[in-house]
């Protein structure tokens, strides 16, 4: 039998799995950037710096990554809607066990539930959009998508930071249980679509990766604290290899593996995977540490940093549309994402100015400039990857495109957080006063000042070098995706 969602185009049910899909990604993404904001009043509640406060951010990412793929395969074997409903009921008992979470060990199991939850929500949407509708409702459902998600991104710090001011750390977790309701009760109201055939689903993929990825992500963040040296270190990087390595081969001989390398073998599909690493990287460090930075040593609140980070929100909010509208009135995909790239490299180097005097003004220009690059990039690069791929496969490209989405956001913040405490420990001498320093607690001692330069030289070095890469991952995907396109 055919994809059951061919029946429900442009239909009333159809507008309502929109809307329901469109609230999941308005939700979730507010909770991952705003979870940034409060690291540095968690810290000092539950005595967390460094590495363990980086966590309440990165344990989010790196289990809703880790999880896509195997989400979206679920999905096109089971029911999309089926793993829609069960991830967004992971994701609101995760918001209920950090807001009442008594210490930092229950706090991170809780964030990593609520990114199991939002495995399952992210990767059942996109697949449920992709199944849905096809040519031009396709390319607006994505846009729609894409503004969303990035209004969600662009409100995310504000909300939480009124929260933590107002209301305290906990309120910024609990205030999501709410629309988590929301969308188990949305999903009584949507069609089940599932792949034409029923896929086996392939566990042994899957657990090869999420270890792998997971075994990164914790040699990534304690690098900083143990040097990357160690042998503890070495250790992990060497398991990375080794699991890595097992998930290719796997793929490769699996009947249905739950990752299709064939994909990658096509050049455009390719460039626009890039382009979407490149654009969760190009500003994932920003959205999450600048709040910390905003905080201590610049002096602002919560709220304020949070509205700061507002920035970029009439951008992310109009781009995407704009680039669909670009792309449907016939300018080249190539020359959008392009542009794109190009104009988060830029605000990357803007935003080096930085200093601890530095007011909301002064960064004004580089967060309006960053958040139409990834404003223009998200309208696109979705429906354009999914034109690559054929309607069997919607469920495993919708994963595989989130996947690529979050893995990309959960290795920047671990590369981000240990680069700044890295080179912030070569500086002062002290790993333990580095990690402190960079999740916004600077002690108040005189040294203060001392510290905040510190800080702010290595804030520099890190956004001058993530240009830098973001030129080249520009003029990467400029080259593969220009290039014709084989199915």
């Amino acid at each position: 039998m055919a994809d059951t969602a061919t029946s429900i185009r442009a239909t009333p049910r159809g507008a309502v799995t929109l809307t329901v899909v469109l609230l999941g990604f308005l939700a979730l993404p507010m909770s991952m950037s705003g979870a940034g904001v409060a690291v540095p009043r968690i810290g000092s509640d539950l005595d967390a710096s460094g590495p363990a406060a980086q966590w309440v951010v990165t344990a989010y990412f790196l289990t809703a990554s880790s999880f896509m793929l195997v989400a979206g395969s679920l999905g096109d074997a089971i029911g999309r809607r089926r793993i829609y409903r069960a991830g967004a009921i992971a994701y609101t008992l995760g918001c209920v066990g950090a807001a009442l979470a008594p210490n930092i060990a229950v706090l991170l199991a809780a964030r990593v539930l609520t990114g199991l939850g939002a495995a399952g929500v992210m990767a059942g949407g996109g697949a449920i959009l992709g199944a849905t509708f096809t040519g031009a409702a396709r390319a607006r459902a994505f846009a729609a998508m894409g503004t969303i998600s990035g209004l969600g991104l662009a409100l995310g710090p504000s909300l939480s930071g009124w929260l933590v001011d107002g209301l305290g750390w906990r309120l910024g977790f609990g205030a999501f249980v709410l629309p988590g309701l929301i969308l188990i009760a949305g999903t009584l109201l949507m069609h089940e679509t599932r792949a034409e055939t029923t896929p086996r689903i392939d566990v042994a993929g899957a657990a090869a990766f999420i270890a792998g990825l997971a075994a990164l992500m914790v040699a990534v963040t304690q690098g900083s604290s143990l040097g990357w040296t160690s042998p503890a270190v070495l250790l992990l990087l060497a398991c990375v290899a080794l699991l890595l390595t097992a998930f290719v081969v796997i793929e490769r001989r699996a009947a249905n593996p739950i990752l299709n390398l064939a994909l990658l073998r096509r050049r455009g599909f390719m460039g626009w995977l890039l382009a979407a690493i490149t654009m969760s990287a190009g500003f994932g460090g920003v959205l999450n540490f600048l709040p910390s930075y905003l905080q201590d040593p610049v002096g602002l609140t919560a709220a304020n940093a949070g509205l700061v980070l507002m920035l970029p929100t009439l951008p992310m909010m109009i781009m995407p549309a704009v680039g669909g509208w670009l792309v449907s009135k016939g300018t080249s995909p190539v020359l959008v994402i392009t542009a794109a790239l190009l104009a988060i490299a830029g605000g990357n180097a803007l935003l080096a100015t930085l200093h601890p005097a530095t007011t909301p003004l002064d960064l004004a220009w580089p967060l309006v400039l960053l958040g139409a690059g990834v404003g223009l990039a998200s309208g696109i690069i979705d429906a354009q990857a999914m034109n690559e791929v054929s309607e069997k496969q919607v469920g495993m490209a919708a994963g595989m495109l989130n996947t690529v989405r979050g893995t990309s956001n959960a290795l920047v913040l671990g590369l981000f957080g240990s680069a700044l405490i890295t080179i912030l420990t070569g500086k002062i001498g002290s790993a333990e006063l580095a990690g402190q320093v960079a999740t916004g607690n600077l002690p108040n001692t005189a040294d203060a000042e001392f510290l905040a330069w510190q800080l702010t030289d290595t804030w520099r070095i890190v956004l001058i070098a993530l240009a830098i890469l973001c030129v080249v991952a520009a003029i990467a995907t400029n080259a593969l995706v220009r290039r014709p396109r084989h199915r």
